[in-house]
């Protein structure tokens, strides 16, 4: 099966089912959790291993939070680790098998595509630990993980990119706003469809009339490029939103924010760039004055707490859903913008989010239905 049409069917009901069951399997990891979990004695031989998506460990998103929650996890408890480094989706399957042939005693991948791979190498391989980011590793669609020794790590962050859209929208003086993604995956997708759904919140709760340009919420659809890559292609999709006169604009899918961030600059206009995953503002300084916020998800700390456990023997294969409530997503901080947005704007969005959390405002996604 394609990634395609497991994008397609992981989309529908059977998916969307799954992860409303999954939601409340756990609580979103703390710091003083990971720090704790590191208090057992370490496992003889344990070495934990990552293998990165096509935007590699240095995106300044979300291969690079997951590689910076396995080297703190490994350095408390004084292990070492290992990487490899994917290029293309036909890296995936040698690269798992090389770290299994190296002896990793537990195996991370980072990102939807490599979902197929990580089952298929889990279940080949039942004595090793695998954590799955951005899926639930369900390729045959039963409503269950296929390997009881893989633990998915996801997040709901069409709740955070809902606070993000309300924010673009009260920003906006040219009433358009922009995103793209790097390809349709859900795990793309869920950003661009909770940033339309607080665009649609802001204009009802405001009279407002804000356009998103880049998304259609009803097709399911819009502006990719195809890869997770800063190049002309990512340059192309940002050029054509902001020759529509977007002012604000949300790329998703690692590095391309990059690509956004040069046309914004040479288009000598006023347009604002929202990151994802990582608080962009602190990771990349670059581009920390075209920011207005960041749709963040902790896959660092999740990350490092299942590091952590699995380094002292207590593997938790126990699916973690990121929401707003359990602290796994979130919105940055406006930081350079802080002066710029409206004054009554952060009142409003911790509004909402308690909105969001008590079910009161519904967010929809392939997460919760």
């Amino acid at each position: 099966m394609t990634i395609s049409t497991r994008k397609r069917v992981l989309g529908g009901l059977v998916a969307a089912s799954m992860f409303v069951a999954l939601a409340g399997c756990a609580s979103a990891p703390t710091d003083t959790e990971t720090t704790a979990a590191a208090g057992g004695d370490v496992v003889e031989g344990f070495l934990p291993c990552m293998v990165s998506d096509a935007g590699g460990f240095d995106d300044k998103s979300f291969n690079q939070l997951g590689y910076e929650g396995l080297e703190r996890a490994a350095d408390e408890l004084g292990v070492e680790f290992k990487t490899v480094q994917s290029d293309s989706e036909s890296d995936f399957a040698p690269n798992l098998t090389n770290l299994v042939d190296q002896g990793c005693t537990m195996i991370i991948t980072v990102g939807f595509a490599l979902a197929s791979a990580a089952g298929e190498s889990a279940l080949a391989n039942p004595d090793i630990e695998y954590v799955s980011i951005d899926d639930v590793v369900d390729n045959d669609f039963d409503g269950e993980t296929d390997a009881p020794n893989i633990k998915p790590i996801v997040f709901d962050t069409a709740q955070a990119a809902f606070l993000a859209g309300y924010a673009a929208a009260s920003y906006s003086t040219a009433g358009k706003v922009g995103t793209f993604g790097g390809m349709n995956f859900p795990t793309v997708s869920i950003f661009m469809d909770g940033f339309a759904q607080g665009v649609a919140y802001y204009n009802e709760a405001n009279g407002a009339n804000v356009e998103v340009l880049g998304w259609d919420s009803a097709a399911q659809d819009g502006v990719f490029t195809g890869g997770f890559v800063a190049n002309q292609d990512a340059i192309n999709a940002a050029q054509g939103l902001v020759d529509q006169g977007v002012d604000v604009l949300l790329p998703v899918g690692g590095p391309i924010y990059q690509s956004a961030a040069s046309v914004i600059r040479d288009s000598g206009r006023d347009i604002a760039l929202i990151g994802v995953d990582a608080d962009v503002f602190e990771t990349d300084p670059t581009v920390a004055d075209l920011l207005l916020t960041s749709i963040r998800k902790l896959i660092d700390v999740g990350v490092e707490d299942a590091v952590l456990a699995a380094g002292i023997g207590e593997f938790d294969p126990a699916p973690f859903v990121g929401t707003l409530e359990n602290g796994g997503v979130g919105l940055a901080p406006f930081h350079d913008f802080e002066s710029k947005v409206s004054p009554d704007l952060q009142a409003e969005l911790d509004e909402i989010a308690a909105g969001i959390i008590d079910g009161s405002i519904p967010v929809t996604s392939y997460l919760a239905g």
